[in-house]
């Protein structure tokens, strides 16, 4: 064959191929069934990273769909109220969520091991165990019986320790505090002499201003200083031991989750931990400089003392211990991420570690 000859004959049969892939795409869109659903969120439209979570993953799926499937958000308050999230997928209210397991800890302590608990894995440690240590097929066990499916959709990494209205330097000094804190730790604290407060967002500044609490737990730099605390409270206390490393969820409504095309399934799989990752990029990216401005507006950082952290640690097995006494799906769950826990950290402590802390002090240094 002569080389005109054969060039003619590919570009014939290569156009011939790109108008049949023209031709298929729209055929594929149209024979995806139209799905619309509802997603309420437990967070304010305020805090972006959070709640922006939830329109990325609309938006994956609605473009990977061609429109056919889409998801529309709505921020606490505008269905259900925040805290009742889970509830309203699992009622068949909504069809989504997008929430924190450890909101839900007081029905069933096994709700929180997923999300986040006292001296539990870092981010990077959790997602670990949820991707390929079994943990999203364990946690989807548990969700199972409440009528919902379940799959990571955003971590904030290691939290802060909370603002706090004078120096906390002691045990003792933890002793009589009435702190804004739920959930494990606020049971953990309450062994330490810390009296637990359940007090909505809105209501953390002028409860700090009026002295009605004396410290508060929130989440990180870049969301912290939006709220303004470090006008009321200057002490910025870390590391947020409670949430080493916090999972947000999507959750479904299981029976409407498994009557949804296969290919639908495996998009919201795909989404959800494109989204995770995501949220997570999000914080390391906007917390350094929201940091900066903190202290430059006179925040006063402050480490809780090895003597406070251990005290918290040996509180939190005490907690554990009971739990795992009386609760077989807790005990298995947490079992899990116990074993997986120790392997984790003594990987950690080698590699990562070591090259971390040498840049640190490069930064430290001015070398950087």
């Amino acid at each position: 064959m002569d080389r005109r000859s054969f060039l003619t004959k590919a570009t014939v049969g290569g156009a011939g191929a790109a108008a049949a892939a023209t031709l298929a795409t729209p055929a594929l869109a149209q024979s995806l069934p139209k799905v619309t659903w509802r997603l309420t969120s437990s967070f304010p439209k305020s805090l972006d990273t959070i709640y922006g979570a939830a329109e990325v993953l609309g938006r994956m799926v609605s473009e990977a769909t061609d429109g056919n499937f889409t998801i529309q958000s709505f921020a606490a308050g505008e269905l259900v109220p925040g805290l009742q999230a889970a509830d309203a997928v699992a009622a068949g209210t909504v069809e989504a969520c997008h929430t924190v397991g450890y909101y839900y800890w007081g029905k069933d302590p096994t709700w929180a091991l997923a999300a986040a608990v006292p001296f539990s894995l870092s981010a990077r440690g959790i997602n670990a165990w949820h991707y390929h240590g079994g943990g999203i097929d364990l946690y989807n066990e548990f969700l199972g019986a409440q009528g919902l499916v379940g799959f990571p959709g955003g971590n904030t990494g290691v939290q802060m320790g909370g603002w706090f209205r004078k120096e906390i330097n002691t045990v003792g000094d933890l002793s009589g505090l009435k702190m804004r804190i739920g959930g494990f730790a606020g049971k953990v604290m309450e062994k330490l002499g810390v009296v637990p407060q359940q007090i909505a967002g809105g209501d953390i500044y002028p409860a700090l201003e009026k002295g009605t609490i004396d410290a508060s737990e929130w989440v990180g730099p870049y969301d912290d200083e939006k709220l303004g605390f470090y006008k009321v409270a200057p002490y910025y206390y870390y590391p947020g031991w409670w949430e080493g490393g916090p999972t947000v969820h999507f959750m479904f409504n299981k029976a409407q989750f498994e009557a949804l095309p296969a290919a639908y399934q495996s998009l919201l799989r795909t989404a959800c931990q494109a989204t995770d990752a995501n949220m997570l990029q999000m914080y390391d990216y906007k917390n350094p400089a929201a940091l900066k401005s903190l202290v430059g507006a006179g925040t006063q950082l402050r480490p809780f003392s090895p003597e406070i952290l251990q005290a918290c640690f040996t509180a939190a097995n005490e907690v554990y211990a009971e739990m795992e006494a009386t609760n077989p799906g807790f005990k298995k769950i947490w079992g899990s991420i116990k074993e997986f826990r120790s392997e984790n950290y003594l990987w950690a402590q080698v590699a990562e570690y070591n090259y971390d802390t040498f840049m640190m002090i490069q930064q430290r240094n001015g070398s950087l």
